[in-house]
């Protein structure tokens, strides 16, 4: 008879954490909400002017269209030597798509900076390109 007494401290426990559960289960947003559709996304090969806002925060101008690149960790020595290299990931790369749309393993890179993860990639307007290039202590053009 003593086992249905255990028992019911263990249930109430049990009970008791299951709404904690649930709500932690709700709050949890994905790590990456990447940029859609595809053809929205970010083309490595046409970028040709970008900028590093801050230690987390890079612009990029391909053509007509503006990025905003959210990174997951700070990149201090990001854009030294007036290079920056957008690297998709590989499934990206091997589907011969190239494109970064804030996926994982997507990397932002420079000279003196190991690669960077990207945490997102938005699009961004010519008002938001210019006011965030203004704040960029480095930036430069892609040949």
């Amino acid at each position: 008879m003593k086992t249905p007494a255990l028992l019911l401290p263990a249930a109430l426990l049990a009970a008791g954490a299951l709404p904690a559960t649930i709500a932690a289960a709700q709050d949890k947003t994905p790590a990456y909400t990447p940029l859609r559709p595809v053809s929205e996304c970010l083309r490595p090969d046409r970028v040709n002017e970008w900028y590093v806002v801050d230690q987390t925060t890079v612009i990029a101008r391909a053509g007509p269209d503006r990025y905003l690149i959210k990174l997951q960790a700070k990149c201090p020595q990001l854009g030294i030597g007036q290079s920056l290299r957008f690297r998709p990931n590989r499934a990206n790369e091997a589907a011969g798509m190239g494109a970064m749309c804030g996926e994982a393993g997507e990397t932002v890179a420079s000279r003196d900076q190991p690669p960077c993860a990207v945490q997102s990639i938005s699009k961004i307007d010519k008002a938001q390109f210019d006011s965030l290039g203004s704040k960029a202590g480095k930036h430069g053009t892609q040949p």
